[in-house]
């Protein structure tokens, strides 16, 4: 656990923060290292998701509104950025690669637990 549990949080919500605050932790290393080896896009995309991934964390960190769809959208970029990573052989983009995975699950978790009407619309 990387950070205290709200007293409000599930085990799920606990383990998605926790997720988030790896993930953003890991685009930021592979991010920075990526400008250093002239891969331009792949620092981007990381930086993209880094900061969406601390984003992330903060609005689950106060249980804010609307976190299911900033969950939907974190697990899409974290899944672009993985897919990104991937193909990078270095062991940073690897590590971030799995890291981005794994957080894009957690996030995907987590919308899942939001309740919705028998149409599927969030309520």
């Amino acid at each position: 656990m990387l950070v205290a549990a709200h007293p409000q949080h599930s085990r799920q919500h606990q383990q998605c923060l926790d997720a988030c605050l790896a993930c953003a932790q890991q685009c930021d290393f592979c991010s920075d290292a990526c400008i250093d080896e002239n891969q331009a896009h792949c620092a981007k995309l990381c930086r993209d998701c880094a900061d969406l991934c601390w984003t992330s964390a903060r609005f689950m960190s106060r249980n804010a509104h609307g976190l299911d769809a900033l969950c939907d959208a974190c697990a899409d970029l974290c899944t672009t950025c993985a897919e990104e990573s991937q193909h990078h052989h270095s062991t940073h983009c690897q590590a971030c690669a799995e890291t981005c995975r794994h957080c894009a699950d957690e996030c995907r978790r987590m919308s899942a637990t939001t309740p919705r009407t028998p149409a599927g619309e969030r309520l």
